[in-house]
């Protein structure tokens, strides 16, 4: 094992859009876990749309970043960890972290299902997709839904859920034509549009000529307008996300026609995933037999190296991932 532990602060405020300059790499010795507490060194971290934000405010300068994060134990000074086990934990854009066992969760090793689908499809980025239709959209079987940012963690996830839940017509829009092709190829989306070859408006109606009924939201802005527009009577909105305006300076223009919410009896409700946890065992209850069968698909976009965690956030915000951005730790 490295004896050096490697760390990412963030070390001053973006203005617009991140550009690396506001994050700094740190090391020291590997820590020493405390009694009640195990080293961890971490093999995946994750890096997400929500952690633009967190660059705003949340998160405090020139200290250590949280992250979703997947590490094996190396070192354990408590009976509910043992040296190897795999676990989840939130202190990500490190190498190594001290943890306590109420903290974490030693990771089930299932056949077909390979670590990473904790950071995707099983962790908070499929968790996130699976709240927003069954709790906050309440999908009926036979409805249409469209889903923003659809090639990304969420909306690809969403997607797949969606036709899982018996969805009669899928559709998705995403930044390019090849991300376009993966949304109808690969993970069964009924149609698709790239968002920047014509008004969102006009190819949201022509891939949802009757219209849709649940809009999961990860982009906002001009999307959410254009879903509004699309929206069928008692039609249902759940916001998860909003990446076209996290690196504004300004209030967005759209959406302008929110009164149409009125109009239609339509409901928008935003949602934190966190306040959501309990609903875990019934994603891994829906999705892990189809992850072993084959039948869903978890895609990530890998980060090869601890250096790469930086520029594999600013790509993710930037839309150069297919499905979950993850990083891979290299280890010694």
């Amino acid at each position: 094992m490295s004896q050096t532990a490697r760390f990412v602060q963030q070390v001053s405020r973006p203005r617009g859009r991140p550009t690396g300059a506001e994050f700094a790499f740190t090391e020291e010795p590997v820590p020493v876990p405390r009694p009640g507490t195990a080293l961890v060194e971490n093999v995946l971290l994750s890096v997400d749309p929500y952690m633009r934000e967190n660059m705003d405010a949340d998160w405090e300068l020139s200290t250590p970043l949280e992250g979703r994060s997947i590490g094996r134990v190396t070192d354990s000074r408590t009976g509910a960890l043992a040296e190897g086990d795999l676990v989840f934990h939130r202190q990500g854009w490190r190498t190594h972290a001290v943890v306590d066992p109420k903290d974490v969760r030693v990771l089930p090793q299932t056949p077909g299902v390979p670590p990473e689908t904790y950071l995707g499809i099983l962790g908070g980025t499929g968790l996130t997709a699976h709240v927003a239709l069954s709790r906050i959209a309440r999908l009926v079987p036979g409805e249409t839904v469209y889903v923003s940012a659809a090639a990304g963690g969420v909306g690809s996830a969403a997607g797949q859920l969606a036709r899982l839940m018996g969805a009669g017509r899928v559709v998705g829009s995403a930044g390019s034509p090849a991300k376009v092709r993966l949304l109808t190829e690969e993970l069964g989306f009924d149609a698709a549009f790239d968002h920047r070859a014509g008004r969102l408006g006009e190819q949201l109606a022509k891939a949802a000529p009757d219209g849709i009924d649940v809009y999961v939201d990860n982009v906002g802005g001009e999307h959410l307008e254009a879903a509004i527009g699309a929206m069928r009577e008692f039609g249902r909105i759940a916001w998860c996300g909003a990446i076209a305006q996290y690196d504004a300076t300004e209030p967005p223009p759209a959406p302008r026609n929110l009164f149409d919410l009125v109009e239609k009896s339509v409901r928008l409700e935003g949602f934190l995933v966190r306040n959501h946890r309990d609903a875990q065992e019934e994603l891994e209850q829906l999705l892990l037999p189809v992850l072993a069968s084959g039948a869903v698909t978890d895609r990530h976009t890998v980060t090869e190296g601890f250096d790469g965690i930086v520029d594999a956030f600013l790509g993710m915000l930037a839309g150069g991932n297919t499905g979950k951005a993850t990083v891979r730790v290299a280890t010694s």
